[in-house]
């Protein structure tokens, strides 16, 4: 075991604990368009394994005319991945990348030294309403990854191992899980699963993994005798055997952990570091806006317009 940002090595084992170690109610945060719900970095909580950064994206209605419009900026240090249940929008980054994201689908972007990249609504689906709903979450490279190459990698939905059957109908997103391994390579060992179960369905957790939690999305489910909403994230204890039973309504849940990193992180922004210095190079870097010869670049098929660095 590496670092873990709560475990504290004189805690109980066994019997004497109970199985879940952090119950994390997300915070609302209104990004102007819509409002997503922030379950990581939390207060008690800054990672799951490699996961630094979790939001429940809607679900949102838009009308016509209206939608996401996230201009050019820039990340380091981290691994986004957007996974949605309804809707599209389109990403386009500094590597020429110009891809729709679609319901069911991976897109796994590695910032590595540095990368710039926009999500917005445009085209034809600004021409009637639209809902937009899904998970944004941010991956934590390790040290060894952290100067790598920016990347890009986008499997569609039919790309990635289902596994179905008692109740249970799995999509496992990134890592390994179930004796399954999702076919999009990452820098660390995880697991990232879209659960969908039905009402009495149980499901027990992966054993194999260092650092593991649970996001409800819909319905509910009980775990050790308590029940647990849609909206609230369960971070449970490394080793032990842990399964939830879905409600009378049935459930949708986001499984998520993996091996954790050498040490905490600082987030600033949109940036991520094992250092203090890394974030400053990063700030600076943007501040200058040498989009030819500097450390960022502009999308290519995106460069009239970019997020200024905050002046904070």
């Amino acid at each position: 075991m590496s670092w873990n940002p709560s475990l504290d090595p004189d805690c109980p084992t066994g019997d004497a604990v109970d199985a879940i170690e952090t119950v994390i109610v997300p915070r609302a945060r209104d990004l102007g368009d819509f409002e997503v719900r922030r379950a990581l970095p939390a207060p008690r909580r800054q990672m799951v394994g490699p996961f630094i950064f979790f939001d429940q994206m809607g679900p949102a209605e838009f009308i016509t005319g209206q939608g996401i419009d996230i201009r050019p900026h820039p990340h380091i240090g981290l691994a986004t991945v957007t996974y949605l249940y309804e809707g599209k929008f389109h990403h386009r980054d500094s590597l020429g990348t110009d891809q729709w994201i679609e319901p069911g689908a991976v897109n796994l972007m590695t910032a590595g030294r540095g990368i710039t990249h926009s999500e917005r609504i445009d085209g034809e689906m600004l021409s009637q309403p639209y809902r937009l709903s899904g998970i944004q979450t941010w991956i934590a490279l390790p040290k060894g990854a952290e100067d790598g190459p920016p990347a890009f990698v986008h499997a569609g939905r039919d790309e990635l191992p289902m596994l179905d059957g008692e109740g249970k109908r799995l999509r496992l997103i990134l890592g390994s899980a179930y004796g399954a391994r999702a076919p999009v390579p990452t820098a660390s060992e995880m697991f990232y699963l879209d659960a969908v179960l039905e009402p009495g369905a149980k499901l027990p957790l992966p054993d194999d993994h260092e650092d593991r939690g649970a996001y409800v999305v819909q319905g509910a489910v009980t775990v050790a005798g308590q029940e647990f909403g849609a909206g609230r994230m369960m971070v449970f204890r490394p080793g032990d055997r842990v399964s939830m039973t879905a409600g009378p309504g049935g459930a949708r849940v986001m499984l998520l952990g993996g091996a954790t990193l050498e040490g905490p992180r600082y987030i600033w922004w949109n940036f991520v570091a094992s250092s203090k210095e890394r974030i400053e190079e990063a700030k600076e870097a943007w501040r200058a806006g040498d989009w030819e010869h500097g450390r960022f670049q502009l999308p290519p098929t995106d460069s009239e317009e970019f997020i200024p660095l905050p002046e904070r």
